[in-house]
């Protein structure tokens, strides 16, 4: 996935975007075979779901690498290897782009009972591995 800001408003096009601000790779094996930094602009970031850290990726870019154990974290936690909001935590935490109390509402409104406890408790902890 990639990101980009329009003039703080939510983007609803849905198209490539060629100069992000961040990249978000949920599959590490996706390293293997396409640029995940191609465009990514100077200042920006990619949040990697990988155990390796970001030294060891030999990615070509001055964007910063951040990476985190997001199977780990939702194994450990929601008992499966879904990262949707897990990554969306570390996005969260290293992007500052959205809140951490915007991002719980949000789950929280869409996952209720002891699945929505688990995401939100699976937010947090990437949030804070990444801050």
């Amino acid at each position: 996935m990639a990101f980009a800001r329009i003039a703080d408003q939510p983007i609803r096009v849905r198209s490539q975007i060629y100069e992000p601000d961040y990249v978000i790779v949920q599959d590490v094996t996706l390293l293997d075979v396409v640029n995940v930094a191609s465009g990514l602009k100077d200042s920006g970031k990619i949040i990697i779901n990988t155990d390796r850290p970001a030294g060891k990726l030999n990615l070509n870019t001055k964007a910063e690498v951040i990476t985190i154990d997001a199977t780990k974290i939702a194994m450990e936690i929601l008992g499966r290897p879904i990262v949707n909001t897990t990554m969306l935590g570390a996005f969260c935490g290293a992007s500052k782009e959205v809140g951490l109390e915007s991002l719980n509402r949000a789950i929280s409104e869409r996952f209720k009972g002891e699945l929505g406890k688990k995401n939100l408790l699976a937010i947090k902890t990437a949030y804070e591995r990444v801050s």
